[in-house]
């Protein structure tokens, strides 16, 4: 028979449904996502909905549920989001993990800091994912995190240390513009939006993306979003990325 997972209906009650384990010959991880933000729950939903690689179980209010209602879901990921109460939801980490080690663990954040993260990988997280990113880019950037290219340790992403020990303009020559369009592309931001905030035409954007691929030496979005959170270009201020890439 094939194993039975529970969704989380609107009022927080379950049910049961058989568990997918492909789909399109892919296999499928089961999400829970902890918030109580509404505009959060729809962008989230939107940013999954033509995912493959995930089977959205529901919501879950972080200020009622425990660990052990989370586990009862069968969940193979948690997606958890701080809201305004970090040490909260650090807790509920810590508490997850306890009780369930196998399953992986995301923090949603605001507050992409090595102190904040550094708790939260304390806890158990396994990574963590920046609400700046656009709702389209959230599937990508959720298994770009599982597969640890988001975030790696808290050594590894505090913002001041990365912009100063890897600064961008050591490692490829982009003009300011184009290191302006690879963090706007690594938030999530679609090629039209890009237009439509620089005043430029989307073709224009689209040689600026091939010229950054090139100089990256990356071929798709997935590998340019990596590069950049990896190596700090998120941290690096207008101003200094304007004399980095002079």
């Amino acid at each position: 028979m094939p194993r039975q997972a529970k969704t989380i209906g609107s009022d927080g009650s379950t049910g049961q449904h058989a568990r997918p384990s492909t789909r399109n010959g892919e296999m499928v991880k089961r999400l829970v996502v902890v918030t109580d933000n509404p505009m959060l729950v729809g962008a989230i939903r939107t940013g999954l909905h033509d995912g493959r690689a995930f089977e959205l179980l529901g919501y879950l209010d972080p200020a009622r549920t425990t660990a052990v209602r989370i586990q009862d879901t069968d969940a193979d990921v948690v997606l958890v989001d701080e809201a305004d109460d970090p040490d909260r939801a650090i807790e509920l980490i810590r508490a997850i993990k306890q009780g369930e080690e196998e399953i992986s663990v995301v923090l949603l954040t605001m507050h992409a800091d090595g102190a904040c993260l550094e708790r939260a990988f304390e806890a158990g997280a396994g990574s963590a994912i920046s609400k700046a990113i656009h709702p389209s880019a959230m599937a990508t950037f959720l298994e770009e995190a599982l597969n640890g290219n988001i975030v790696h340790s808290p050594a590894r992403v505090d913002p001041v240390s990365a912009a100063r020990e890897h600064p961008a303009g050591e490692h490829f020559s982009l003009t300011p513009r184009e290191l302006g369009i690879l963090q706007l592309l690594a938030a999530g931001a679609t090629n039209d939006e890009i237009a439509q905030q620089l005043w430029i035409t989307r073709q224009t954007v689209k040689f600026h993306v091939s010229n950054i691929y090139r100089k990256l030496g990356v071929s798709n979005r997935t590998g340019a979003c990596r590069y950049a959170h990896v190596n700090g270009v998120m941290a690096i201020a207008p101003a200094t990325a304007e004399r980095l890439a002079s």
